[in-house]
């Protein structure tokens, strides 16, 4: 008797087993997975950096080298250079820079009939040197350099030799133009050049007070 009873606990501990068993593997098949776009962990963890770091991609277009620069340069007492001087940059494209004296020069000062005026005391000694207003201008950038200026007892005004003698030229084409009523640039554009010292001055052009447009096209275009 006590035989029976015993297998027949043992028959029922063995189905019990199996039915825990069987649970189990229901429990498994049927739990929902966490997808990888969904799991917390993968949405705030960054990835891992590479060992070896990523290389900018290649500009689709090459950088453009920047073009050369123009200037124009000028000293006008009464305008009429000042008005050539903005045709010139107008028809180049240039900056325009005006060379201002310290010390204004007067109506007075340019009376040519009076040999005591500052302006006839100046061109008549070609050690003066008038003083520019402002700090000196920096030339570098640019490879074309206009410069004007009135004709003044048949050459250049002494603030024109102050003004190339405080500025460097090199690597630059420097191109003097002048107006007057009837002179012409004489010497005064290779005056500059030997007081300057520096840049590839090529012959200048003397203009007339009512100069055109068209008039400082042609010149240019025979440069």
């Amino acid at each position: 008797m006590k035989r029976y009873i015993a297998l027949l606990l043992a028959a029922l501990l063995a189905l019990a087993l199996t039915a825990c068993g069987g649970n189990h593997a229901a429990n498994e098949s049927t739990q929902p997975q966490l997808s990888q776009q969904t799991s917390p962990a993968s949405a705030e963890t960054p990835a891992a950096p590479s060992e070896t770091p990523a290389q900018p991609a290649p500009s689709a277009e090459p950088q453009a080298a920047d073009e050369e620069k123009t200037l124009v340069v000028y000293f006008s007492a009464t305008g009429t250079t000042k008005g050539v001087a903005e045709r010139l940059a107008s028809v180049t494209g240039a900056d325009l820079y005006e060379i201002v004296p310290a010390e204004p020069y007067t109506a007075e000062d340019l009376n040519y009939n009076d040999k005591t005026t500052r302006a006839t005391r100046e061109q008549n000694d070609k050690s003066v040197r008038p003083q520019i207003a402002g700090e000196p201008l920096l030339l570098d950038g640019y490879a074309t350099i206009y410069v004007g200026y009135p004709i003044w007892w048949g050459e250049e005004p002494r603030i024109l030799d102050t003004f190339v003698e405080s500025h460097d030229f090199s690597g630059a084409a420097v191109i003097p133009f002048c107006t007057s009523s009837s002179s012409g640039i004489g010497r005064s554009g290779k005056n500059l050049a030997e007081n300057a010292g520096s840049g590839n001055w090529l012959d200048g052009k003397r203009f007339g007070a009512g100069a055109s447009d068209a008039e400082v096209q042609r010149w240019i275009e025979s440069l």
